[in-house]
């Protein structure tokens, strides 16, 4: 219960923020990432077009609807609003992976790898950017890019269970199989949902 009182607290501290200056959009964005936290989400939705009505160059509050909008299930306004996180921002990694996201979800390749070629430009340590850069090329055929793009998400964070499917799968492709069965271990290993005929492709090697 002590985190609920510390996030009501902090809930509390951001209200009476918004009460003494009621044009600060950062307050109005950290009372919503906090309603976020406790899964108060239309409440949240509402505070972050306030934030936005006070600072429309708040790209970070574009991302939280975004996500917000994903959590509906709606592609089309997670992308809107991500697309005005960029252009409120042009650096903003986060946006530009979310877009990437957006497009490998509707199977558009060639987009999704501009923007997470974009994405990983401005955050080099962007590590599910390069993992979902390793899906797309893979999507492409494009197997050595693939491997190339699985292997930086792997430098930063060793356990990445998608990277090491995506790996699994190209170098089955380029008939390694020695390496395929290493990762799709590890992918397994680390509760990672390794398509069947995968498995099977493996195991008759």
């Amino acid at each position: 219960m002590e985190k609920a009182k510390n996030a009501e607290e902090y809930i509390a501290q951001q209200r009476q923020m918004i009460a003494s200056n009621p044009d600060c959009g950062t307050s109005y964005y950290n009372l919503a990432v906090a309603l976020i936290g406790m899964q108060k989400y239309d409440e949240a939705e509402k505070e972050l077009v306030k934030a936005l009505d006070c600072s429309p160059g708040l790209a970070e509050a574009f991302v939280q609807l975004g996500g917000l909008a994903l959590r509906k299930g709606d592609l089309d306004a997670c992308l809107d609003y991500n697309k005005r996180a960029v252009k409120a921002k042009p650096g903003f990694s986060e946006g530009h992976g979310n877009i990437g996201f957006v497009h490998l979800q509707r199977g558009e390749v060639d987009e999704a790898i501009q923007a997470l070629q974009r994405a990983t430009y401005f955050n080099f340590r962007f590590v599910q950017a390069f993992a979902s850069l390793g899906s797309a090329y893979l999507m492409k055929g494009m197997i050595d890019e693939s491997i190339e793009n699985s292997m930086k998400a792997l430098v930063l964070a060793p356990d990445f269970a998608v990277a090491h499917n995506n790996l699994a799968i190209a170098y089955l492709e380029k008939g390694d199989y020695e390496k395929a069965a290493d990762h799709c271990g590890r992918a397994v290993q680390l509760g990672y949902a390794v398509a069947p005929e995968i498995l099977k492709e493996i195991e008759k090697k």
